[in-house]
């Protein structure tokens, strides 16, 4: 799987993109935003608000209860806004 860091969640965790072998116990996304501050400081910093942060699994937006067990992509954004 890959993960995917965009805007200043891309800043913050100080890279654009990895791969990544997950724990069992991470199956969704709300899963994955409550395992990933735990890799670190700058983790901790992008994903203080979990609330905020937009995530798409392959492509397609998704909720905190979205299964990622079979995703191959997941990316991390802050709210899209317009002008």
């Amino acid at each position: 799987m890959k993960l995917v860091y965009f805007s200043w969640v891309k800043d913050r965790i100080g890279m654009a993109e990895e791969p990544i072998d997950l724990p069992d116990s991470v199956k969704t996304v709300a899963d994955l935003l409550a395992w990933l501050p735990g890799r670190g400081e700058n983790f901790a910093n992008a994903l203080a608000d979990p609330a905020i942060i937009r995530v798409a699994v392959d492509q397609e937006y998704a909720t905190p209860d979205t299964d990622i067990t079979k995703a191959t992509e997941i990316a991390l954004f802050p709210p899209v806004t317009g002008g």
